[in-house]
């Protein structure tokens, strides 16, 4: 599955976002759990040996670049769904639930050549007691803004899911291969840009968020940790 953005920024350049299949993962518990004692064991080997041959330590390929990458940020207000059967909100009424769960990045330019960016996401995706189906098509977006300021491209893509019999939430990786960002001239850095992440939620979903509210694997509730950050709202 792959998708194309352009948006004219000038008479001579254009921004482009193309994003990957996705891979789900369908769990029980969370990434990394169960059998710690084997795991840390292979994890201890493996890291030795990376560090014997040098091998490179980044979820994403290394990537060289002339300067700082464009700062990947996932927005607030967009960073949870939480669906709720007639707008009821206990977790009774949880229909669906998601949450971006981690960020990856890289990127490459030189001189004067567009920035070239890959960005890695992890959602995590659950089912709750007024979910009326195995199956689930969430919908996030990815953007590009000037830092801080305006939305130069913005894309929306389809995150099709499978719940097993029994299973209240699986992990799904979506991976950008290609965010293309052009610059007027190398003085231009990537830190002058924004690449911000998030699901396409309701004004009431938005609310919840901003308000510090949590429904936490489609089942329990407790207050989010951290506030809203300053960033750019596409």
């Amino acid at each position: 599955m792959r998708r194309n953005l352009s948006v004219a920024l000038s008479a001579l350049m254009a921004l482009s976002i193309a994003a990957t299949a996705t891979t789900v993962h369908a769990q029980q518990g969370r990434p990394g759990q169960g059998g710690q004692g084997g795991d840390d064991d292979q994890a201890a080997k493996k890291k030795k040996r990376d560090d014997e041959w040098n091998q490179p330590k980044a979820p994403l390929a290394q990537l060289r670049n002339a300067g700082p990458c464009p700062y990947v940020k996932v927005l607030y207000d967009a960073s949870r769904y939480v669906e709720f059967k007639d707008g009821k909100e206990s977790a009774a009424q949880t229909a669906y639930t998601g949450e971006i769960q981690g960020l990856s990045s890289g990127c490459a330019y030189k001189s004067n050549d567009p920035i070239k960016m890959q960005v890695q996401m992890l959602f995590e995706l659950g089912r709750g007691p007024q979910a009326t189906g195995s199956q689930k098509t969430y919908r996030y977006w990815v953007a590009v803004t000037e830092r801080n300021k305006d939305v130069l491209a913005k894309e929306y893509f389809d995150l099709p899911v499978t719940f097993r019999e029994g299973q209240d939430r699986v992990y799904a990786t979506e991976t950008l291969k290609t965010i293309t960002i052009p610059r007027a001239d190398e003085k231009v850095s990537g830190s002058n840009f924004e690449v911000l992440v998030g699901f396409d939620v309701t004004p009431e979903m938005a609310a919840f968020n901003r308000d510090g509210k949590r429904f936490r694997n489609a089942g329990q509730t407790q207050q989010a940790q951290t506030q809203p950050g300053n960033v750019a709202k596409p």
